[in-house]
């Protein structure tokens, strides 16, 4: 009987951090964030003075990261294969902390126009994914 070989068992990825973690680990159990998050709310990385010594591994970091580019919470959420509500407790906890902003959607009194841009910006974060 031949067994196969450790290659075989390994994975063709390299499994990430966060992969293997449970996510509820990452955010002590809450499933909700203490600031109102929409799935499309830019979110914008702030200087800060002394910066996190966090591990460059640690999805806080990370977050960090790409908040330099004023992603969305749901782009935030996908690129880094993050359940979104945990996406979204860790963003705003980052809020509350002074290292993220969030900077505004759309109001009631939006004109369609910008409606529609900002669905056309969505999109292409999407399809950028």
């Amino acid at each position: 009987m031949d067994l196969p070989s450790r290659d075989a068992w390994e994975p063709s990825e390299p499994l990430t951090e966060v992969s293997l973690v449970r996510p509820y680990t990452l955010t002590a159990g809450r499933t909700r964030s203490l600031v109102d998050l929409p799935l499309e709310a830019p979110i914008q990385a702030l200087q800060v003075a002394p910066a996190p010594r966090w591990p460059r591994s640690d999805v806080r970091a990370r977050i960090l990261e790409l908040g330099v580019d004023g992603p969305s919470v749901a782009e935030i959420a996908a690129r880094l294969a993050l359940p979104l509500g945990v996406a979204r407790v860790l963003i705003g906890d980052l809020v509350t902390q002074g290292y993220l902003r969030v900077d505004a959607t759309l109001a009631a009194s939006e004109t369609l126009e910008e409606r529609r841009e900002l669905i056309g910006r969505t999109l292409r974060g999407l399809r950028a994914l």
